[in-house]
């Protein structure tokens, strides 16, 4: 399980939600099951459908043929 506050601590140099965006991706990729909304990020372009936004692009990267292949 990756939360989004392991993330954003991890990532410091984080800086729009977009990048937030792709790291979710990325951890999805890499073979996370769950994601954990403990906080919401707080960044100048975090949209009001942020979780359902993350939640989208963690599953569609789940959902690839090629997702949890990548070490």
């Amino acid at each position: 399980m990756i939360q989004i506050s392991d993330l954003m601590i991890a990532h410091p140099e984080l800086v729009s939600f977009r990048q937030l965006e792709t790291l979710v991706e990325a951890a999805a990729a890499s073979g996370e099951i769950h994601l954990y909304f403990d906080i919401k990020p707080e960044f100048a372009d975090t949209p009001r459908d942020w979780d359902m936004r993350l939640e989208l692009i963690f599953l569609s990267a789940q959902a690839r043929p090629d997702a949890g292949t990548a070490q």
